[in-house]
């Protein structure tokens, strides 16, 4: 099964960072964030990817052209320029860069992923948000609902800190829990090839326009995801990614 990946989006709100780059290509631990996302689908067998690009879409290339010189060492001949390549470890992946257009919406860009992958089955998320989720169990729940999508809904982080209080005095305090009210939309797709009929053009958007009727038409799962999931929005999200990093706690680092 082939694993999706939007990432053709502006990033407005992390204009620090995506006014040079997109999204996806901003850094967590010295690596893109659209690496890290393909790490978590590989560590369950999926290791063949299209991914949707648009703004910026040349340096989403660009890195991929060159990762293999990246990934290994390198003799060059300076009087020939002849290169050879040794000692590569990079991954054992396959991936297919898919321009969909600088202002294509999000619906436009799955319409097109769907009909480059053809009438299979294939996951689809986006190209910021990482989680531990448990890809095979996802997998597993969508196979038995029998709907066109499912959707893994997580619980968002709480903005602020929350505090337990007590006779005036705080007896607990926890630092941004994941325990925001409610269940949004987490990403981490598993959809069928059907999904097409709901999707008419370029400018609709896959949330506000597909899902909303695919859910109106009663074929849009949820698999509730109670642990960690965090998107990268705004530069403090950036930050506490960096920090779980670094501190060797990242959740979603479940890969050797």
């Amino acid at each position: 099964m082939k694993v999706a990946i939007l990432a053709g989006g502006l990033g407005t709100r992390l204009s620090e960072e995506t006014t040079i780059k997109p999204k996806p290509m901003v850094e967590v631990g010295g690596k893109p964030m659209l690496w890290h996302i393909m790490n978590i689908y590989a560590y369950y067998g999926f290791t063949e990817f299209v991914i949707a690009l648009g703004y910026k879409g040349e340096m989403i290339k660009d890195y991929f052209l060159n990762y293999h010189f990246h990934s290994c060492n390198l003799t060059i001949q300076l009087k020939t320029g002849n290169v050879s390549m040794h000692n590569g470890n990079g991954e054992d992946w396959i991936v297919h860069l898919l321009d969909t257009g600088t202002d294509t919406n999000t619906g436009g860009r799955v319409r097109q992923i769907a009909d480059f992958i053809g009438n299979e089955r294939f996951m689809l998320t986006y190209g910021d948000g990482v989680s531990n989720v448990n890809i095979t169990q996802l997998i597993e729940f969508h196979s038995n609902q029998d709907k066109l999508v499912t959707i893994t809904a997580v619980r968002p982080p709480a903005r602020f800190g929350q505090m337990v209080i007590g006779d005036h005095r705080v007896t607990q305090f926890t630092e941004k829990p994941q325990i925001g009210e409610g269940w949004i939309n987490g990403g981490f797709f598993v959809l069928e090839p059907g999904i097409t009929k709901y999707i008419e053009g370029d400018s609709m958007a896959w949330e506000f326009d597909s899902l909303e009727r695919i859910a109106a038409d009663g074929q849009l799962a949820a698999y509730q995801h109670e642990d960690f999931w965090q998107c990268m929005d705004t530069l403090r999200d950036k930050r506490l990614l960096e920090s779980l990093w670094h501190d060797g706690t990242a959740p979603w680092k479940i890969w050797k």
